[in-house]
Order: structure tokens, then C-alpha cells, then sequence
């Protein structure tokens, strides 16, 4: 697939806005928040920062980094202090950051490569990345197999595969050191039919694992000339957890 227009971008960004005001996406956010808040009180520092919003949660408000801050071309209704800029162009100094949080960042950029090199230069040595993107091996992604994706979000958006964003993530010397799925439910929007599925949540994590809706990473960069540490048993069960996702599809 070839790049978007920064206008088809801000475009997918804005209708995925939308859909996470909806009783489906907010129901969404309230999982990740959740997870959030179990992630990042253990990822200290001083300078917290969240590329793009989606949603009216305030995703960062469980970091316990003395600032936070929003980067997107706008600001949000709720959420960090907001610093007008790109995810691809971040506006800070090298070395500068101790927490990135990309949001569903990824699945609407039209340079996910660029977006990622962004969030390690402005990371200290030892900081982390966080991410949250739909999972392209979901229920969630059927009804984009049926028929060629179209405008309605998050369908609109570019998902990639978590396989393939562990091998980006690799490639810039960050290390996987969590990674997990949320909401195993099909994307109904009724709620009564999300309350009736609601037992696919209990089941999910033991029964089909890797097909949640969501997939939830946390990376930490790598300091240079360190001899990284052979795989723990958990870290193996990590890398397991990537292995049968696909290529990046859009």
C-alpha cells in the first residue's frame, strides 16, 4: 500500500476520534485505560508524552512522571498539556523523554517507520515505549477480509501485525518487556449484545490469547554497548505471543 496524503490521514484520524466516542470505542478505552493504569505507575521519570488522542480518556493519568504531554495537531478535550506538532516530528531535544505512549498512533500514520525512529531519539537510554494498536489476527479484522476496507473506523485505519512491530522494534534496539491483548468480544454495537459476550473476556486470555482487539506493548530502549540479557521464561512466553500475527495489512 502506498503512503497516504497527510489529508486521508487527519481524515482516518478524525472519523477513529469519532468511533471512540461511540458506546464500542468507549467501551474500548475503558480497558486500556485500565491496562494503562497497571503499566505505567512502574515506568518513572520526569517528562511523560502521548503522540495523537483518541477517545475522551485521559490515557497518561496514572503516570507517574512529573509532565505530561499531548503531541498532536490539535488538542483534546481532556487529557495533557498539548504541544502542537507530529508524531513523525517530534518537538523535544534527543534523549530527552523517559515515557512515549502511542495510542492506536500507529494504525492511522502514514509513516509508522518514521513515527517509531521519532520515539527513540527522544527517549533516554532506558525509557520506554507504549503501545496500543488493533490487532490485525482479531475477529475484529474479518470484516475487512469480506470486503476492501473502506471509510468507517477503525477499518479505516493501517493495522499492522504484531509480529512485524516487534521486528521494527527490534531493529531500533528497544526490548520487549510486556505485551498483552484486551477486548476478545466481536465488534458489535449493540450493547446488549456486548453485555451478553461480555464471559469472551473471562475466557480470553486462556482460551484464544492472541485474538484479542487489541494488542498492548511495552518496550524499553536499550543502552548502547550493553550485552542484552539472555530471555527469561517470561520473555520467551512474549515473543510467543507475536510469532503468528501477520504482515502489516491496509
Amino acid at each position: 500500500m502506498g503512503e497516504s496524503t497527510d489529508e486521508s490521514v487527519e481524515a482516518r484520524a478524525a472519523r477513529l476520534r469519532e468511533w471512540f466516542k461511540g458506546a464500542l470505542g468507549e467501551s474500548l478505552q475503558a480497558l486500556e485505560a485500565h491496562r494503562l493504569r497497571e503499566i505505567l505507575p512502574a515506568l518513572p521519570g520526569t517528562f511523560a508524552v502521548q503522540c495523537g488522542w483518541f477517545g475522551r480518556r485521559d490515557l497518561l493519568e496514572s503516570s507517574p512522571t512529573a509532565v505530561h504531554l499531548l503531541v498532536d495537531p490539535q488538542p483534546a478535550m481532556n487529557g495533557p498539556q498539548w504541544v502542537a506538532g507530529r508524531a513523525e516530528a517530534l518537538p523535544f531535544d534527543s534523549k530527552s523523554v523517559q515515557v512515549v505512549l502511542l495510542a492506536h498512533s500507529l494504525d492511522v500514520s502514514a509513516a509508522p517507520h518514521q513515527l517509531l525512529r521519532e520515539a527513540h531519539r527522544v527517549l533516554v537510554p532506558e525509557g520506554h515505549i507504549v503501545i496500543l494498536g488493533f490487532n490485525a489476527m482479531s475477529l475484529w479484522r474479518v470484516p475487512c477480509l469480506l470486503r476492501r476496507p473502506s471509510s468507517r473506523a477503525p477499518w479505516c485505519g493501517d493495522w499492522i501485525g504484531v509480529r512485524r512491530l516487534r521486528d521494527w522494534l527490534s531493529l531500533l534496539d528497544f526490548e520487549l518487556t510486556q505485551g498483552s491483548m484486551l477486548f476478545y468480544r466481536p465488534p458489535f454495537g449493540r450493547q446488549r449484545w456486548m453485555d451478553r459476550l461480555s464471559f469472551m473476556e473471562r475466557m480470553g486470555d486462556r482460551w484464544w490469547p492472541l485474538g484479542g482487539a487489541v494488542y498492548v506493548l511495552v518496550a524499553q530502549k536499550r543502552v548502547v554497548g550493553m550485552t542484552p540479557i539472555l530471555a527469561t521464561r517470561r520473555q520467551a512466553r512474549l515473543r510467543a505471543l507475536s510469532q503468528p500475527a501477520g504482515a502489516r495489512y491496509g
